[in-house]
């Protein structure tokens, strides 16, 4: 039975892996671990010790603290973590996709691309 605590964890270990287009595997080969171990981690399965976090983060360019935003507080009420609908988005492989081909567009089309889909939205 998995812990909640290592189960949001290992969410945002993912998201912050898959945000930055990094497999599995070269997480694992980052902190010097099996991709297994990552896979594990992810899932809430194992618990991340301090130290393998530390790592983690280092590898995954985020302080610490990262993995434990949104954490609900012992008293039921959620921790600040911003937009929780724009995090959901993080978590579809399409949604990342999408967003990266985004920011490869240089950026005066970029923007031109912006303003398109601000008009279609507002057309539906």
């Amino acid at each position: 039975m998995t812990h909640p605590v290592d189960e949001h964890v290992g969410k945002r270990i993912r998201r912050r892996r898959r945000l930055l287009g990094v497999t599995q595997q070269q997480l694992a080969e980052r902190v010097g671990i099996k991709f297994q171990q990552i896979q594990k981690y992810e899932t809430g399965a194992n618990r991340v010790s301090a130290s393998r976090l530390w790592d983690i983060a280092d590898a995954l360019e985020v302080q610490v603290s990262f993995f434990f935003e949104g954490l609900p507080a012992r008293d039921g009420a959620e921790a600040e973590s911003g937009d929780g609908a724009a995090e959901d988005l993080f978590d579809d492989k399409e949604a990342l996709d999408l967003v990266r081909s985004y920011y490869a567009i240089p950026e005066n089309q970029r923007r031109r691309l912006f303003e398109l889909a601000r008009v279609l939205s507002d057309v539906a």
